[in-house]
């Protein structure tokens, strides 16, 4: 595979080499050990459809229609999916575990991107677990990545403890609100530009445009694959209810479209002046284009709440409403990284403030523990030196601590001193260490993948 720069990210051949790319050794021997065989599938294999239904049962949805399975293999050629079979099973042309994944680019503080294995659809059936497969699959996985020069893994979770073990790290959070429209009222800004609704398939061309114009301002965003903004604009045919989702556009006083949003309305039978509206995806590109697009929906005729996802934990809205406790948000662990080159990582973002640090990382699986010593200049940028043990300058800031708690740190979303103070971090100088690390942009992102 070519080697990758960091700096201009990947462009089609690379993701098509890691599509291409072969298992890991490592963990398809582990698993032949078993009586289980680890492979790579394209997505226009025949065994494509029994690898759909197997990751469907997974997360305990129904199973897929030939018309679903269709739409999903036409939606699928960006991704990397690998399966394992058991030759003995009543249903050997069926995985008893599924992966997949692909070379996405992931935001990082200071505005660049960097290239990352995002893994998905990970699901081992009930009946094998306990024999190591979860195991082989995500440490074959990062291996594979790391083979293939990237320097990053994420992914966004439905069962958040298992991670952890490979080195993942809670790194963006996600918050979920539920809105009194009554209680909240609008004090926030009244933009010149105007709302009109929209048809699905023109906030389908919308979506990734906006998208690419604002996910660098925000640590965490990554590149959506295309089939994502079928699923938030309603234009996939073989999704469900896809008629319940309206759709509006902002534009500003010069005529450029600037935001946009897809919602659906709930409405209450019991009390027709209560109807609940679901937001299923909002973007702004200007503060004028998400005051006017939240000010729209909180001001809706009929609606009593609005109930939105996978908004930042530092929403601007919170001060655009009269009463705040109008708002109830929930904040849960949304995207999990996992650093797996050091060097190229931290040379990839900006820093909060100049400094040095040595960082003694350890690593579950062995592929990025070492001693490393970080310099960040004035303007925030590091320079990143491998250090033999026990060397470092005299006097510099030590820091100790696992893979993941560095992962944990990376996008700004948790201090050094805080998880020193938890007993997750070892440092000299935890507040040193947490004004080198910090941002000042909370993480976001907007989408689950």
């Amino acid at each position: 595979m070519k080697t990758l720069d960091l700096t201009r990210g990947a462009d089609e051949s690379h993701r098509a080499a890691f599509r291409a790319g072969p298992v890991d050794e490592q963990s398809r021997a582990r698993l032949a050990a078993n009586g289980l065989d680890y492979r790579r599938l394209a997505v226009d294999h025949d065994g494509f459809a029994g690898w759909l239904q197997s990751a469907a049962r997974g997360f305990q949805d129904s199973e897929r229609t030939d018309e679903q399975v269709s739409a999903a293999r036409d939606r699928s050629g960006y991704r990397r999916l690998t399966g394992v079979y058991d030759a003995d099973g009543a249903m050997a042309d069926a995985p008893v575990a599924t992966i997949a994944s692909w070379l996405g680019e992931l935001t990082v503080p200071g505005g660049s991107a960097i290239p990352s294995c995002a893994i998905s659809a990970v699901t081992v059936a009930p009946t094998h677990r306990r024999r190591g497969v979860a195991r082989a699959m995500l440490e074959g996985e990062l291996r594979a990545a790391q083979a293939a020069g990237i320097p990053m893994a994420m992914l966004t979770v439905s069962e958040s403890p298992l991670y952890g073990r490979y080195g993942f790290a809670p790194a963006v959070a996600g918050a979920s609100w539920q809105i009194e429209t009554k209680r909240a009222a609008w004090i926030g800004p009244e933009p010149a530009g105007r709302i009109d609704f929209v048809t699905r398939d023109r906030v389908r061309e919308l979506l990734p445009v906006l998208h690419e114009r604002v996910r660098h301002r925000f640590p965490g965003e990554i590149d959506v694959p295309g089939s994502h903004w079928d699923g938030f604009a309603g234009t996939n045919p073989a999704a469900e209810k896809v008629g319940e989702k309206r759709a509006v556009q902002y534009r500003d006083a010069e005529g450029e479209v600037r935001g946009a949003a897809v919602y659906a309305v709930r409405e209450n039978h019991e009390d027709f002046t209560k109807a609940t509206v679901t937001v299923h995806y909002l973007i702004a590109e200007t503060d004028d284009a998400y005051a006017a697009l939240w000010r729209f929906l909180l001001e809706l005729d009929l609606v009593a709440e609005v109930h939105a996802s996978e908004l930042s934990v530092d929403e601007p809205l919170l001060w655009m409403i009269a009463d705040q406790r109008a708002a109830k948000v929930a904040i849960r662990d949304h995207q999990y990284v996992r650093i797996i080159d050091v060097v190229s990582c931290l040379e990839a973002r900006r820093y909060g403030a100049a400094g040095t640090l040595v960082l003694d990382v350890s690593d579950p699986i062995g592929l990025s523990t070492g001693r490393y010593l970080l310099e960040v200049d004035d303007a925030g940028v590091g320079r990143v030196t491998p250090l033999d043990d026990g060397d470092g300058p005299a006097g510099t800031v030590e820091v100790a601590l696992g893979i993941t708690e560095l992962s944990a740190t990376y996008l700004g979303a948790v201090s050094p001193a805080t998880l020193a103070a938890a007993g997750r971090v070892k440092t000299t100088d935890p507040t040193a260490a947490a004004r080198v690390l910090g941002w000042h942009t909370a993480p976001r992102l907007s989408i689950w993948y």
